[in-house]
């Protein structure tokens, strides 16, 4: 039995979205990856098998600084990507 198959990173989604909202335009899907791997090393794991155990048990304000948490996460990630980014030409 694989239980990895039945958890995941409640952040996960929330980062993946925001990145996207952020940068829609944005083609590379390393680059994508990159930021969205450094916004989620800033934020605290939160393991569910389930969205709606997560969405249930908190309150509205958990859920609002959860998002700001997201935002400025992949905010400062696309800055540290921005700022240590190869130059793949050279």
């Amino acid at each position: 039995m694989n239980i990895t198959n039945n958890i995941h990173n409640y952040y996960e989604q929330l980062v993946a979205e925001e990145v996207l909202r952020r940068l829609p335009e944005e083609g590379d899907h390393g680059y994508l990856a990159d930021v969205a791997c450094v916004a989620l090393n800033h934020l605290p794991p939160r393991y569910i098998r389930h969205e709606v155990d997560m969405a249930f048990y908190m309150s509205p304000n958990e859920l609002h600084d959860i998002s700001e948490r997201v935002k400025e996460a992949v905010a400062e990630a696309i800055e540290f990507i921005a700022a240590h980014r190869r130059d793949d030409t050279e």
